[in-house]
């Protein structure tokens, strides 16, 4: 294998790159990202970045001269349009078709849209650069803002938006926030602290439409007849992985690029890793695909070494974790370890704090601890990770937590 390329310039492919010279590749690697940014890092977009704390030059995944020290070629503002997994080439959208020995798809996942989404003046997505740049400038002291969907984007936008002396209210469609991660309850309890800062989170409420006058939006209907005045509306409803350029590849597309527990996609020497990849993780005898930043980084770094492995005759090896993310909203850190089962006889206890503000919580299923959650206590949430890669029994975990509950 003498030339490895990485489809996708965001922190999966980043570290990928990164960790094919660490693995001692010595061919050549070239790296093609769809935006003009050199590599940069994405959680800040919607708390540091988008408050104006920071600029872009800090949010930077390495300094300007790294790669090439790396021997990594780059390809910036070009779009991959089209696998030929036959003739192993990349087709891009400037015409100078990428062939290579071994490929790791890194692509990441793009916003969604509302359907018949108006395209004005005041309405936006965060996903790049370019957006938290743009929307920042819009999030003025006493601007009224209409977030459409609490997941942790919207919340983080929420809490942001609030904290530049914005009006804020937060739509979401299911019961309660965060509840396909978190379960209703334990959302609600997320949730709850933007009350408490003086945001109006309303849920099961429907979107009908967004109103646009002049260019500009003017607010937000919803179907019970409600008009909510809007300055500024951010549709945060989720992501789609970017996969369309693999249809007709030979790979399978489900929610994500389909792959084993190695990330490989079952096409020669292509693998997967980050948002946009779908692996079966034996930590929890699952399929899963996981949007947050430390399965980017571990993912990369992972298929890296595998292809490694496969262009030296050697085995690969299954990537077997536990997911962990982490969301800042105003003084709190919510931090969670794991994967909620969501089955309806999901155990979940609060074994320390209470659900009015710091609290820990752990998520059982069948017997075996599956999750941990924790919000503003790290010492109660971080030290779980053990249990879970052990796959800890539930009574184990309970025992654990009520010798470490703060006193």
């Amino acid at each position: 294998m003498d030339h490895v390329v990485v489809v996708g310039a965001s922190l999966a492919g980043l570290r990928a790159c990164e960790q094919l010279r660490t693995a001692g590749f010595a061919g050549r690697v070239t790296l093609i990202g769809a935006e003009t940014h050199e590599p940069y890092d994405r959680p800040p977009l919607s708390k540091k970045l988008l408050a104006g704390d920071w600029e872009p030059d800090r949010i930077r995944l390495r300094k300007p001269g790294e790669l090439d020290e790396l021997r990594i070629e780059t390809r910036f503002g070009v779009r991959a349009t089209k696998l030929d997994a036959e003739r192993q080439v990349v087709e891009v959208d400037d015409g100078a078709d990428q062939p290579y020995d071994g490929l790791i798809i890194a692509t990441g996942a793009a916003p969604r849209h509302l359907p018949g989404q108006p395209d004005a003046r005041g309405i936006h997505v965060l996903r790049t650069l370019d957006d938290s740049i743009q929307l920042r400038t819009e999030l003025v002291d006493g601007a009224r803002v209409v977030v459409i969907g609490a997941g942790f984007i919207g919340l983080e936008v929420a809490a942001t938006a609030r904290h530049r002396g914005c009006e804020v209210v937060v739509l979401e469609g299911l019961p309660a926030p965060l509840v396909r991660g978190l379960g209703e309850r334990m959302g609600t309890a997320v949730a709850a602290v933007h009350g408490r800062h003086g945001v109006d989170v309303r849920c099961g409420v429907q979107v009908a439409g967004i109103e646009v006058d002049g260019g500009r939006v003017r607010a937000v209907s919803l179907a019970d007849g409600t008009a909510l005045p809007a300055d500024v509306v951010v549709v945060g409803i989720g992501v789609s992985p970017c996969v369309d350029w693999l249809v007709g590849s030979g790979a399978e597309l489900r929610d994500g690029v389909v792959c084993d527990a190695t990330l490989w996609t079952g096409l020669p020497n292509v693998f997967a890793a980050g948002d946009c990849a779908r692996w079966v993780n034996e930590q929890f005898g699952e399929e899963m695909r996981v949007e947050h930043w430390t399965n980017a980084a571990e993912q990369g770094a992972a298929v890296a070494n595998n292809l490694v492995a496969l262009s030296r005759g050697e085995p690969t090896t299954p990537y077997s974790a536990v997911p962990f993310f982490w969301s800042d909203q105003y003084d709190s850190r919510i931090q969670c370890l794991g994967r909620a089962a969501g089955a309806p006889d999901e155990e979940i206890v609060v074994v320390a704090g209470d659900l009015d503000g710091r609290f820990a919580a752990l998520y059982g299923h069948e017997g075996r601890l599956r999750a941990v959650l924790g919000v503003t206590m790290p010492r109660m949430v971080m030290p779980m990770r053990k249990l879970l890669t052990e796959r800890a029994s539930w009574d184990e975990a309970l025992a654990f937590a009520a010798a470490a509950r703060p006193t």
